[in-house]
């Protein structure tokens, strides 16, 4: 494995030596903490189009099961290693934890390029990768869902191998299904409406009427155009927005729906009528109220958080923000609620979808909603009373309130 590779693990654990200081945790907890329960590494051959075998390397990590069974995404990118599977499976039992979900941490992945493969190929690599993971998977044990370029018809691939393999139909092995074999209802726009629902919070301690807030969004996908919405029938002007093509800034405001449906027809945010073009990155530093990173990690950093002139940050990406940029944002005076609680609304969903598969009763779309209100606001609430508490920046005081969480629930069963 590479330097590179190595690093992003022992980085993910940082924030978690920070909160183990705050709560004066045994260097012997923190060392449970900072390791897997369990790691599978499979190989996947799979008979390609042009008749040829070739085999893929699939992952499945299981962090933390103490406060549940694992609870994570699968990823199919050509980036897909070890390390990073370990990293987002550690994060996971801390954002699980935050919301105070009963799962622990797990993620999975395959390293492929799925845009280069057929429909037919996708098919075949994903029956085979469940096939080897099923006997580690379970509704009790450990609960996969889409990721980076995973979908719900890959889910429904997945669970229908898993009832093959088993012999069981048992729908909550999977989330984000589609509705026809049980998945919820609100949770195609549950990451960008538990973010809003975040924001509603974060502006009430801080004094900040959403009448007139200007925001600026990096990002304009499946989180992004909701959270968007819901800000802009609040009162809220968008000022800015990008994509991975390009970036548009209106200081009087635009329409987030025109918006979509300009980016349905051209692919892009690019030459959206009566803006002004800037980059990809300039959302980032716009004059602006309210900041919403929605697209990739590492986008806020030491060389630009000092030109950040918004007074909130709302992190909808997964780890969006540097620890040196964090830092500096502090210094700041600005707020951010971090994305272990500003982006757990599509796991909290998903939650709700298990609940409801094994309850074999399905809750209307506003039931959904005011169960996610509830969730997300009292997890800010939580998280909101350790910031002051410790005098810590947001992201520690997310990672203390989900870090003792786990602690008593080890404690609990006697694994510490």
């Amino acid at each position: 494995m590479s330097e590179k590779e190595g690093s992003l693990f022992e980085e993910s654990l940082k924030p978690l030596r920070r909160a183990a200081t705050i709560l004066k945790l045994e260097p012997d907890v923190v060392d449970v903490l900072s390791s897997h329960e369990r790691i599978l590494i499979v190989s996947i051959p799979v008979k390609m189009d042009n008749g040829k075998v070739k085999v893929f390397t699939g992952y499945r990590a299981q962090h933390n099961t103490a406060r549940g069974p694992a609870k994570g995404g699968t990823r199919y990118h050509s980036g897909v290693c070890l390390d990073e599977i370990k990293s987002l499976s550690f994060w996971m039992s801390i954002k699980n934890a935050v919301v105070g979900i009963p799962y622990g941490g797990g993620k999975g992945g395959i390293t492929c390029n799925p845009k280069e493969m057929s429909v037919g190929e996708l098919e075949r690599l994903t029956r085979g990768y469940a096939a080897q993971i099923a006997r580690s998977i379970g509704v009790d044990k450990d609960i996969p869902a889409p990721d980076v370029n995973t979908t719900a018809q890959i889910m429904g691939w997945i669970a229908d191998e898993y009832y093959k393999v088993t012999g069981e139909i048992v729908p909550g092995v999977i989330t984000s299904k589609a509705l026809s074999i049980g998945g919820s209802r609100g949770r195609g726009k549950a990451t960008g409406r538990g973010g809003f629902f975040t924001t509603l919070e974060a502006v009430k301690v801080l004094n900040l009427p959403l009448k007139g807030a200007r925001v600026s969004i990096q990002g304009w996908g499946n989180a992004a155009q909701p959270i968007a919405q819901y800000l802009h029938e609040m009162g809220a002007k968008i000022v800015a927005v990008s994509d991975s093509a390009a970036g548009v800034y209106n200081a009087d405001g635009m329409n987030p729906m025109a918006l979509t449906e300009h980016k349905t027809k051209t692919k892009s945010v690019k030459g959206f009528p009566g803006a002004k073009a800037v980059s990809t990155v300039d959302p980032i530093t716009v004059d602006c109220d309210i900041f919403i990173p929605a697209a990739l990690e590492t986008q806020i950093t030491e060389k630009n958080a000092d030109k950040v002139k918004a007074k909130l940050v709302v992190e909808l990406a997964n780890g969006p923000t540097t620890p040196e940029a964090d830092k500096i944002l502090h210094e700041k005076g600005i707020f951010v609620a971090p994305d272990v609680l500003a982006n757990a609304g599509g796991v909290t969903v998903s939650y709700f979808e298990w609940v409801q598969n094994r309850m074999g009763y399905y809750w209307s779309e506003e039931e959904v909603d005011e169960k996610l209100k509830r969730v997300m606001g009292e997890a800010f609430k939580d998280v909101y009373q350790s910031y002051k508490q410790y005098k810590i920046e947001m992201r520690t005081a997310a990672y203390v309130t989900a870090v003792q969480r786990i602690v008593d629930a080890m404690r609990a069963l006697g694994r510490i």
